[in-house]
């Protein structure tokens, strides 16, 4: 006799402006993998200090070869993650680097809200993945620049963008 097979759902009715961001790290060189071991423990301290509005945080593998980490994260709603990522330290610091000296690495995030839409950036990414594949690629500037932009969300950023469109021009 064949197993009966346990489905299972959830009720996210309690959260109906979730956002789930994928945020990958490939590695194009050597030297971006020890960019790569080096952020690991800045990750983990950012997500131990449990922000406001983070749900869940997971870390994946996307592929061995080329290395390309990945993680998942659940926010309540894009202003904590918005608020979360224009005003901490690490975040900022570390965004300040990456678009100074990507050292190795390309990063990318492709983030869905509950209530409809999707954005994305894509940086130093050599071979077009997730919706870089189908959808037209355009330039990260002008209405383009911020996640913000991106979705057409309503209202003013909370805080400043850790790099102005000026600085990666």
């Amino acid at each position: 006799m064949a197993a009966k097979i346990k489905r299972t759902t959830v009720d996210l009715s309690a959260y109906p402006d979730l956002v789930v961001i994928y945020l990958g790290m490939r590695v194009n060189s050597l030297r971006g993998l020890k960019t790569l071991l080096r952020l690991g423990p800045g990750i983990k301290a950012a997500v131990a200090a449990k922000p406001d509005g983070l749900l869940l945080h997971e870390d994946l593998i996307f592929s061995l070869w080329p290395i390309h980490a990945l993680m998942r994260q659940y926010w309540r709603d894009f202003e904590s993650l918005e608020t979360w990522a224009r005003s901490t330290m690490p975040h900022q610091e570390w965004w300040k680097e990456f678009l100074r000296n990507p050292s190795g690495t390309g990063f990318w995030h492709e983030a869905y809200f509950r209530r409809g839409g999707f954005e994305a950036i894509y940086d130093d990414i050599p071979t077009p993945i997730g919706m870089m594949q189908f959808a037209p690629n355009r330039p990260a500037r002008g209405p383009m620049f911020s996640a913000r932009q991106r979705i057409q969300a309503p209202g003013e950023a909370h805080g400043a963008a850790p790099v102005g469109e000026a600085e990666v021009s």
